[in-house]
């Protein structure tokens, strides 16, 4: 009666820990949205916004990786126990790094508009919208594939990882070719060159979310190996 006890006990802070982390999860999505919003508004109210959740995000992190350590400390899990509450330190390690990459996008319309680029910006806003609905797409799936513990979801994440890459490297073509023609957008457009690479790190972590939850499921790393060869490593 005690060992059923205990277990139940544990299964409910696991679930607790779980529901934390996709409350996490579900807040640095909207700061990247938000901050994608406040680019293409050129608004400094949303950016400072994006900002202030940095903070929570921060705090959400620090208190779930401390719960984390109480519950191995206490209960000493073992196989896949173990291997989800390592997945979630990762997991609130790379969104935590999600929200400094929407924090970072934030900081840099703020400069923006502070330099009072808006009014005469010509650079494809259209296309870093687009690229961040693929990253923002792809972290809401691999949220998704924690929640449901689906390989099949993380497998999907692995392989749309690709096509943001290549709207990263377009828009690295575009940039360039708008900076060689007007050497006014110069300093914008590096602005941009960093907005990019934040929005394609938003992809790279949700693809580490991705490898982590197949790690739970099927307990092997599949890090560092191509989508084709982890779908053969897990089926």
């Amino acid at each position: 009666m005690t060992d059923k006890h205990l277990s139940t006990q544990f299964d409910a802070e696991l679930s607790g820990i779980s529901t934390r982390v996709l409350e996490m999860g579900g807040l640095v999505e909207s700061q990247v949205a938000q901050a994608i919003e406040a680019l293409s508004t050129f608004s400094g109210d949303i950016a400072s916004h994006v900002l202030k959740q940095e903070e929570l995000v921060n705090t959400m992190e620090v208190e779930i990786d401390r719960d984390l350590s109480t519950i191995i400390a206490r209960r000493q899990p073992t196989a896949r126990d173990l291997r989800l509450l390592i997945a979630v330190s990762k997991t609130i390690a790379n969104l935590e790094r999600v929200g400094d990459e929407a924090a970072r996008i934030a900081r840099t319309v703020q400069r923006l508009i502070n330099t009072g680029v808006s009014s005469r910006l010509r650079l494809p806003m259209a296309d870093l919208s687009y690229e961040a609905e693929l990253a923002i797409a792809s972290l809401r799936k691999a949220l998704d594939a924690f929640a449901r513990l689906d390989v099949d979801r993380a497998l999907e994440v692995l392989k749309q990882d690709d096509q943001i890459d290549k709207e990263f490297d377009g828009l690295m073509r575009k940039l360039i070719t708008y900076m060689m023609e007007d050497p006014r957008t110069i300093s914008s457009s590096i602005d941009l060159v960093f907005v990019a690479k934040a929005i394609e790190r938003v992809g790279d972590h949700a693809k580490n979310l991705a490898e982590v939850i197949i790690y739970v499921v099927k307990g092997t790393d599949v890090r560092h190996n191509t989508p084709d060869a982890v779908e053969n490593m897990v089926r």
